[in-house]
């Protein structure tokens, strides 16, 4: 038996644990470090295991089932989870609000509608019995699900036991199961190191993660819950409204959708979707539309259902991010590097919001892993400014003449040997500078505003240069001249006027942007940044041991690797020097302990579309004053840059009260600080 003091130290690691455990998966907002969660909870594992009569089904221990199930159980659902109808654009969402204002004898009313994103998941129902979760099921056929209350415990966001008070006796929740989009990168880049299959898209890696047998596999996926609506209802009483509904689950510790929002109207309907679809590529999750409900819940039982559908209800979708179409061939295009990168040509089809024709195929043991074939029908996935990329094959549908895909043995440009290196993926052009292709990419890569930002530069005039011999290498472009210009197809004396004086804009640059303008493999704009800071000068940096450079934030030992090969080629540092003695310059920078940099220890966060600068010039700006930026925004962020169309993360920044700047402010403070745009 054990001492009252022993239950009362039980029960309060286990309440500290389930605070923890809310603020973290549900608020987004950890107030302590993993390892201090751990300690508790490895406390609280300890006290179970000397006491096994403590040991309760809500306790946090207790969300791993220790033996696979045989198979699923079969639910009936006490109240069916219907499915919804759907509007495909804003005629059809009009007739929709015409509709039920008909129905509700008041043809000039403004309705209420709660807008929620309809998360691209598997839908689920939980059953909460006196504030403990009881039992788990998929929606199924909407009548009938599967009992999945192993793998439901499992997920840190779904609580075992609802917060504070005021919950019904029995409570039943619905929602959606889905996996972040960061989370499945992660697993598909786990499995792919050991050789195992990856998932097509989340949605069929939360689908594949809630049908285990065996939970403690469910446990390992980055899976998460948020809420949309309740079923079954019994002993207590709900508000009379459906976003108060949710507010209600939050308060008891389910997570909501932060996007979600209540507006009146038909036309503020379109406009929350007008808004959520120009940041749908920046959610940190996949959804396929929007959800209007109407919100006031006497009028959603005025209007009921029709067959398995609500009245009150309708999913207005976004364009489709995945289509089935037909591989034609597979090119081969060759990168700065020499990289050769396979290039799907498919039959055109209408994906994301675009015609498709094109798609990456990345490398070699990708192909491999889809298994694909030329005459191939293949799913193909496009999502916003997203490159589109084949994501499986549909072998059903596989022609007899299809045929393998066979990689090039010389290069399809320069005709150069290619080689693979043993622990990479690409195959590579041996030709160096003798590849026009490899000459393209490094001049196009040169003049990008990122870089050297040489307005007028576009991709043609650079292939249309090096194809007449006017181009060799970055240093050849500041040796052209006005006649030569001229001589191009479609450029005349203006053009070739504001070029010439482009490049001689141009060669006034910043230490960081000639890094990275340099092309070296590996070096991005964050460590080009990082490596002028950390050094201050170019001979400081081209003279740097290997061990030196990996000493410098973001540089380890493939990165260093490749900046040595850089600095001790012969051709790489005669195109660096002949650039220098064109003329291209920059201040040196004085190298400053961290610790009085103006920003030090500062997080910042930089959300929705800058006008006056790039969000990654802002970015950029920020780390030069010391500051670290962050994709989230939690309690311990310092200040948030809110452009317009910031969403989630305003939002958040103005719950946690964390101190927010427009753009005009946020420049005013680069310019006191001697960093302007």
């Amino acid at each position: 038996m054990t001492d009252s003091a022993t239950q009362a130290e039980v029960l309060q690691l286990r309440t500290q644990l389930r605070e923890w455990n809310y603020r973290y998966y549900v608020l987004d907002d950890p107030s302590v470090p993993d390892a201090e969660y751990d300690r508790y909870l490895r406390q609280l594992q300890g006290f179970e295991e000397q006491f096994p009569e403590l040991v309760t089904e809500d306790s946090p221990t207790q969300r791993v089932g220790s033996k696979p199930l045989s198979q699923f159980s079969q639910v009936t659902h006490e109240v069916p989870m219907l499915s919804l109808d759907n509007a495909f654009d804003a005629t059809e969402l009009v007739d929709f609000d015409r509709r039920l204002r008909g129905r509700l004898g008041e043809p000039d009313l403004a309705i209420e509608y709660s807008c929620e994103p309809k998360l691209d998941g598997i839908a689920v129902s939980l059953l909460y019995r006196d504030g403990i979760l009881e039992r788990g099921a998929t929606r199924g056929d909407g009548t009938t699900g599967e009992d999945i209350t192993q793998n439901v415990r499992t997920i840190p966001s779904i609580p075992l036991q609802l917060r504070g008070d005021g919950y019904p006796q029995i409570l039943e929740v619905r929602g959606e199961i889905y996996m972040p989009l960061a989370g499945f990168d992660q697993l598909n880049r786990r499995a792919l190191e050991k050789g195992e299959k990856v998932f097509v898209n989340p949605r069929n890696a939360a689908a594949g993660s809630l049908r285990q047998l065996d939970s403690r596999i469910t446990a390992q996926r980055p899976l998460e819950m948020c809420c949309y609506s309740v079923g079954l209802v019994q002993g207590g009483q709900l508000p009379p409204e459906h976003a108060a509904v949710l507010d209600c689950l939050h308060r008891w510790g389910l997570r909501i959708n932060a996007e979600s929002q209540v507006v009146t109207g038909v036309e503020a309907c379109e406009q929350y979707y007008e808004s959520l679809a120009e940041r749908r590529d920046s959610l940190p999750y996949d959804i396929d539309g929007i959800v209007y409900k109407v919100n006031r819940l006497d009028q959603q039982s005025r209007l009921g259902f029709v067959s398995r559908a609500p009245r009150w209800a309708i999913a207005r979708k976004f364009p489709a991010q995945e289509e089935m179409t037909q591989l034609l061939d597979v090119e081969f295009q060759v990168g700065r590097t020499g990289a050769i990168t396979p290039v799907a040509r498919l039959e055109p089809v209408f994906v994301g919001g675009v015609t498709v024709s094109n798609a990456t195929l990345h490398n070699a043991d990708e192909i491999e892993r889809l298994g694909l074939r030329v005459g191939d029908f293949v799913v193909v996935r496009r999502a916003g400014d997203v490159i589109p990329k084949v994501v499986s094959v549909v072998l059903d549908k596989r022609p007899g003449n299809s045929r393998a895909v066979e990689f090039p043995s010389h290069c399809p440009v320069c005709n150069s040997a290619t080689e693979r290196e043993p622990d990479e993926a690409v195959i590579r052009c041996m030709g160096g500078l003798v590849c026009a292709a490899q000459q393209k990419a490094a001049i196009k890569h040169f003049a990008s505003r990122r870089a050297m930002d040489i307005d007028g530069l576009g991709d043609k005039l650079v292939e249309q240069m090096v194809d007449e011999g006017l181009l060799e290498n970055v240093a050849s472009l500041y040796s052209l001249h006005k006649d030569q210009l001229m001589a191009l197809e479609r450029m005349g004396e203006k053009s070739a006027d504001n070029l010439l004086a482009a490049l001689a804009a141009s060669k006034d640059t910043s230490l960081p942007r000639f890094i990275f303008a340099l092309g070296i493999r590996e070096v991005g704009e964050a460590t080009a940044l990082n490596l002028a800071r950390h050094f201050g000068s170019w001979p400081e940096l081209v003279a740097a041991s290997e061990e030196s450079l990996l000493d410098v934030d973001d540089v380890g030992p493939v990165v260093a690797d490749h900046l040595r090969q850089f600095f001790d080629s012969t051709s790489g540092m005669a195109v660096a020097e002949a650039l220098r003695e064109a003329g291209v310059r920059w201040p040196d920078i004085e190298i400053a302990a961290e610790s009085v940099l103006p920003l030090s220890g500062q997080t910042w966060v930089v959300t929705g579309k800058l006008e006056l600068m790039g969000r990654n010039e802002a970015k950029a700006a920020l780390q030069t004053l010391g500051a670290k930026v962050a994709g989230s925004v939690s309690a311990k962020t310092h200040c948030v840059v809110a452009g317009p169309g910031a969403g989630s993360k305003l939002a958040k920044a103005q719950d946690l009260a964390v101190e927010v700047i427009d753009e005009i402010t946020f420049v005013a403070l680069l310019e006191q600080h001697g960093e302007k745009k």
